[in-house]
C-alpha cells in the first residue's frame, strides 16, 4: 500500500489481558518511517510469562508495505521459538495472504556436504539415466507411429499451410548450401584422385571414383551432416523455445496434439525432401568431378559423362537415396525429440539443439555403417 500526504509515525503497545499477548499498531509502517524496536516483544514475552497466544490489534493501523510484513513474520518466528502460537487473522486481508504465500515454501536449512558417490553408485545412476533415456525414446516412437496412423486415416491434427512451409525450408533453401558442399566435395575427390591415377596413365578412372563414391555413400551423408546441422538443430531450437514458452503446454491444454501439430509434418517433410537433396548432391558432385577431371588430365567431357554412366549403377543411384531417406527420419527425430524434452530456460534451448545435430550424426554414422556391410552381403 502506498503513502500519500504526510506519513504518521509507525507505533506499537503491548497489552496483556489473561493469557493472550495483544500487540496494537498505529500509524503508517512504512520502510522509509521510524519503527517500533522489535526487541519490546521479546522483553514483553520473557517479562511476562504466562502467554498463551499473541494477537494483533490494526484498528489504528494507517499505510503500510514491506516493513509491516516483515516486523509480523518476525513476530510469527520469535513467537514460534518460545512456543507460543501466533494469530494473524486481525491483520489487514493483504498481510495475511502475503504472509501466507511466505509460509507456503518451507525454509530450507543448509545441509551438510555429502560424500562422493563410489564408482558402483555412479554407474548404477548412469544406467539408470540410460534405461530412463531408452524409455522416453520408445515412448515418443509410439506416439508418432499412432500420429502417422491417424495421417493415413485423414484424422491428424496439423495445417498443410504450415506443411507447406516446412516442405520449402527443409528442401528448396537448403538446395544452395547442398549443392555447393556437394560440388566442392565431388571437386576434392576427383583432384585427390587424378593426382593418384596420373601416376599409372588411368586418369579416365576418376570418373569411377566420384560415381561410385558419391552416389554410394558420400551423397547421401553429406547431404545428411548439412541437414543435421541446418535443419535438425532448427527442430530443436524451435520446438525448444515453444516448450519454454509453454506453448507445448498450451496446445495440449486445447485438446491439440502436439506430436500430430510439431512433430509430424516435421518428419514427413524432411523424409520427402531428403532424397531429391541427395540427386542434387549426386549431380553437383559429378559435375565438381568432371571441373577437375577435364582441367588437369586428358579426359574430355564426353568420355568423362560415358565413363560415369558405365560405372554408376542403378543400384548405387537408389541404395544412396534410400539412405538419404532413412537419414531423414533420424535427423528429424533427433530434432523433435530433443526439442519436445528441453528444459524451461534458454540455456536449455541451446543444448537441445547441439544434442540434436550429434545425435544425428552420431546415428546416421551408424546407420550407414549397418547399410554397408547389409549392401555387401545382399550383393548390391
Amino acid at each position: 500500500m502506498m503513502a500519500n500526504g504526510e506519513d504518521k509515525r509507525a507505533g506499537m503497545d503491548i497489552l496483556r489481558e489473561a493469557a493472550e499477548l495483544t500487540l496494537v499498531l498505529c500509524g503508517d509502517w512504512l520502510l522509509r518511517n521510524d519503527r517500533p524496536e522489535f526487541q519490546q516483544l521479546e522483553a514483553a514475552l520473557i517479562a511476562e510469562p504466562g502467554v498463551a497466544v499473541i494477537a494483533f490489534d490494526v484498528s489504528n493501523l494507517g499505510e503500510w508495505d514491506t516493513a509491516l510484513l516483515i516486523f509480523v513474520r518476525r513476530c510469527r518466528d520469535l513467537a514460534q521459538a518460545h512456543g507460543v502460537p501466533c494469530v494473524l487473522d486481525g491483520l489487514p486481508e493483504g498481510v495475511r495472504n502475503m504472509m501466507r504465500l511466505s509460509l507456503a515454501v518451507p525454509r530450507q536449512e543448509p545441509v551438510a556436504d555429502a560424500a562422493a558417490p563410489d564408482v558402483f553408485t555412479q554407474v548404477g545412476d548412469q544406467v539408470l539415466r540410460t534405461y530412463r533415456g531408452l524409455d522416453n525414446y520408445c515412448i515418443f516412437l509410439g506416439q508418432l507411429l499412432l500420429a502417422l496412423r491417424a495421417l493415413l486415416t485423414g484424422r491428424a491434427q496439423l495445417r498443410m499451410k504450415d506443411f507447406l512451409f516446412l516442405l520449402q525450408s527443409t528442401g528448396a533453401r537448403a538446395v544452395p548450401i547442398v549443392c555447393l558442399l556437394s560440388f566442392l566435395t565431388g571437386l576434392i575427390i576427383a583432384f585427390i584422385g587424378v593426382i593418384q591415377l596420373q601416376k599409372f596413365g588411368a586418369d579416365i578412372y576418376v570418373a569411377d571414383l566420384v560415381g561410385v563414391a558419391m552416389t554410394r555413400e558420400l551423397g547421401a551423408v553429406m547431404a545428411g551432416v548439412i541437414m543435421a546441422g541446418r535443419t535438425g538443430a532448427a527442430f530443436a531450437a524451435q520446438i525448444g523455445s515453444m516448450q519454454v514458452n509453454e506453448e507445448v503446454d498450451a496446445l495440449s491444454c486445447f485438446g491439440i496434439s502436439p506430436m500430430q501439430f510439431l512433430v509430424l509434418p516435421r518428419v514427413v517433410a524432411l523424409v520427402l525432401m531428403m532424397p531429391l537433396l541427395c540427386v542434387c548432391a549426386d549431380l553437383v558432385s559429378i559435375l565438381g568431378g568432371m571441373v577437375v577431371a577435364v582441367s588437369i588430365s586428358d579426359v574430355s567431357v564426353v568420355q568423362y559423362f560415358n565413363q560415369v554412366e558405365n560405372a554408376v549403377g542403378l543400384n548405387d543411384f537408389f541404395g544412396g537415396i534410400f539412405k538419404s531417406a532413412v537419414f531423414g527420419v533420424i535427423i528429424a527425430l533427433a530434432g523433435c525429440y530433443r526439442g519436445l524434452n528441453c528444459g524451461k530456460d534458454a540455456t536449455a534451448v541451446g543444448l537441445a539443439a547441439t544434442s540434436a545435430v550429434v545425435t544425428a550424426i552420431t546415428w546416421m554414422v551408424v546407420a550407414d555403417a549397418v547399410f554397408a556391410v547389409s549392401f555387401h552381403i545382399l550383393g548390391i
